[in-house]
């Protein structure tokens, strides 16, 4: 696999990356990924990003690592990232993780994007 399992379009400013596995589990499509949304962050500062997880049914404690990553990434070139779509079991391991409190979650991409006006 070359290329990371994500698409990403931009519409108004705003870059949304979805990804196009059920499972993100697997290490090397984790770091695939990883690569790809710090590139992508690198590339535009002050980014405006939303993650769906439309479709994502198992993602792994490695893949919570590089969304902590990123989302440090994006702070610190001043952008901003939103989470959505995030399917009610991968949700509950954030409350528990207390990622919840760390990421901004909504439960549409409408939503999401709504909140980076």
């Amino acid at each position: 696999m070359s290329q990371a399992p994500i698409k990403i379009a931009t519409d108004g400013g705003v870059t949304t990356v979805s990804f196009t596995e059920r499972s993100i589990i697997d290490e090397v499509m984790i770091q695939q990924i990883g690569e790809a949304l710090l590139k992508l962050v690198d590339s535009q500062p002050g980014l405006k990003m939303v993650l769906s997880f439309e479709g994502v049914d198992h993602m792994s404690s490695a893949a919570l690592g590089v969304l902590i990553t990123v989302n440090g990434r994006v702070k610190a070139r001043n952008g901003q990232l939103r989470l959505c779509n995030i399917a009610k079991p991968i949700f509950e391991i954030f409350k528990i993780t207390k990622l919840d409190k760390l990421f901004q979650t909504f439960g549409t991409e409408e939503q999401a994007v709504k909140s980076l006006a």
